[in-house]
């Protein structure tokens, strides 16, 4: 039986069976998946979250949480297989590796992620002995450093004591006195540090005369003296030193030039060298030409 609805004009006919417009509109937006995702799901949620919100104003609640989560981290951190129990450094001396440990003074045992290792390697790295350093924790709990030391290559007499420099010119360590590094060529003077290549340069070619050798003395930061024992001096020139000693060297061995009475061996005019003579070898030839001036005299 279909339904009846009542006409203005009295007259009965079949009421319509279709939905009403805002029915068939409800009826397609509950169709849409988005809007039945947020009524399954955002808007559980979103009351779950303000439930969580307001539970989280209360102060006592928050520091619950916070200490909570610092028992939890701390609990990850002191785990054995997180802990460094020590620390082993390889490549360099005992005492440069006293130097270490004393400048990164970490107590242990301690928990990796509580070491930066970055500014660790800068820390180790800024000290004068070491020229390179890689560090890492390997397993077993241990912090492995392994540096390279500089190796001394002058004794460089500095205005505010002894010092060791290397290759570079980079002061190594600081000595009391000269007899410590007997072996070491020794250098003089100011801005001596800044020159260390071409001092051992020379050294090198002074190498034939090394058991006379006392040092190379540094002129105005721009030239060298090279010293000899007798109180002999060899001055050389600011450009092209090493070629001029080896001038010297060769005139010494076909002439035993350093074997005179001679105290400076001026070569800063390359085109005019002078010799200086001792007292004595300057009395004895004048003393020589005296005769000779008598006799032509005669």
């Amino acid at each position: 039986m279909q339904p009846l609805s009542q006409s203005m004009n009295g007259v009965r006919q079949l009421a319509d069976p279709t939905k009403s417009r805002l029915g068939y509109r409800l009826q397609r937006i509950w169709l849409t998946p988005l809007f039945r995702a947020l009524i399954r799901t955002g808007i559980p949620c979103a009351i779950v979250l303000l439930f969580a919100i307001s539970y989280l104003q209360k102060p006592d609640v928050r520091v619950a949480l916070a200490q909570g989560a610092v028992e939890a981290r701390d609990w990850v951190h002191e785990r054995p297989e997180f802990m460094v129990k020590l620390m082993a450094i390889e490549g360099v001396s005992d005492a440069v590796a006293d130097a270490v440990r004393a400048e990164v003074h970490i107590d242990f045992p301690t928990s990796s992620f509580d070491l930066d290792l970055v500014t660790l390697r800068d820390q180790i790295d800024a000290l004068a002995p070491i020229k390179d350093v890689a560090v890492r924790i390997r397993p077993g709990g241990v912090l492995e450093v392994s540096a390279v030391e500089r190796t001394p290559a002058l004794v460089w007499r500095a205005p505010d004591g002894m010092k060791l420099l290397d290759v570079e010119g980079v002061a190594v360590a600081a000595i009391a006195e000269r007899a410590e590094r007997p072996e070491l060529p020794l250098v003089a003077g100011e801005g001596a540090d800044q020159a260390v290549q071409e001092a051992l340069q020379l050294v090198q070619a002074a190498a034939p005369i090394s058991e006379r050798l006392r040092g190379l003395q540094r002129q105005g930061a721009r030239r060298w003296d090279v010293v000899l024992d007798r109180e002999q001096v060899i001055q050389l020139p600011e450009d092209d030193p090493v070629p001029a000693l080896e001038r010297v060297i060769l005139l010494n061995d076909a002439q035993d030039l350093l074997a005179r009475d001679i105290t400076h061996i001026d070569l800063r005019n390359p085109t005019r060298p002078t010799l200086r003579l001792a007292q004595y070898g300057l009395a004895e030839m004048r003393r020589i030409k005296g005769i000779e001036f008598g006799a032509s005299g005669q």
